[in-house]
């Protein structure tokens, strides 16, 4: 597989101090702007506070979380049992907290004229089975295949949900961040790429997914996400040494209240408890 570098940011630092103090919450380059935002506001009711958000990838956060080096993992799957024997040798206790729904979203540049794809054909298109536009009722062109990196949680749960755990093609285009896979959908007629629901912008359309050839298609939504109908998904997670504990859980409650949901809700993603008001 070849590499992007994308000059985009990965970590977003609250904690005024420049060594990180307080609470580190670490990983999930999916879930990074859904802490920052909930960072943002809880600092700016709790002044005395620190919170530093850093991005990664999953891996990277539960990596962090077994060395002691974060108090929060991002994650955008679950843990893995190999990851949790390795907790387990530290003497860290992996507790695990949804905070979040995403619907993981299959994107293309705006003026490709596929509209849907069953999931197994974008297994197909990802595992390198099929290379052209053709073979699935769009134009006579090659597909250029974007995807995380291994150490993504969002690689990881498309691997395991989308492609049944086969192995991605060596022609996949692998990129740093989210951010990345926008960026260079949007300006590759040709391309595909996967991405969190909060990262779509207008330089790259949705496609919709079926379970199989029978359908029905389902586009990614918020309404999708929580009824079942889309295909692809998924819980967003925080893991904490141990039952979280003073400022970590301060900030996991502050995130779970109606305030911190409905920020979750602007950011993008699904809540998965009332908002305010409602």
């Amino acid at each position: 597989m070849k590499r992007l570098v994308a000059g985009l940011a990965l970590a977003a630092l609250f904690a005024a101090a420049p060594v990180w103090a307080g609470v580190v919450v670490k990983g999930s380059d999916t879930v990074l702007p859904l802490s920052q935002k909930q960072a943002e506001v809880y600092l700016q009711k709790n002044a005395e506070a620190s919170i530093t958000v850093i991005g990664g990838g999953s891996g990277v956060g539960i990596a962090g979380l077994i060395d002691g080096t974060c108090d929060i993992a991002q994650a955008s799957r679950e843990i893995k049992t190999k990851e949790e024997r390795q907790a387990k040798q530290k003497g860290v206790d992996p507790v695990e907290i949804v905070i979040a729904k995403d619907a993981l979203t299959v994107v293309v540049h705006p003026e490709n004229p596929v509209k849907q794809l069953t999931m197994q054909q974008l297994s197909d298109i990802f595992t390198g089975i099929i290379t052209n536009w053709k073979d699935v009722g769009g134009p006579n062109a090659p597909i250029v295949v974007y995807s995380r990196e291994s150490s993504s949680g969002t690689y990881a749960f498309f691997r395991e949900h989308v492609m049944g755990n086969k192995e991605y093609t060596s022609a996949a285009l692998l990129a740093p961040a989210t951010g990345a896979i926008v960026q260079s959908v949007s300006q590759t007629k040709g391309a595909v790429g996967y991405i969190g629901m909060a990262y779509l912008t207008e330089g790259v359309r949705a496609l919709a997914v079926a379970k199989d050839a029978k359908g029905p298609f389902v586009q990614a939504s918020a309404a999708t996400a929580l009824d079942g109908s889309y295909p692809v998904a998924r819980d967003l997670y925080y893991y904490t040494n141990g039952a979280p504990k003073g400022e970590a859980k301060a900030f996991i409650d502050f995130i779970l209240s109606p305030e911190g949901q409905k920020l979750v809700q602007d950011v993008g993603y699904v809540p998965i408890k009332p908002l305010s008001g409602s």
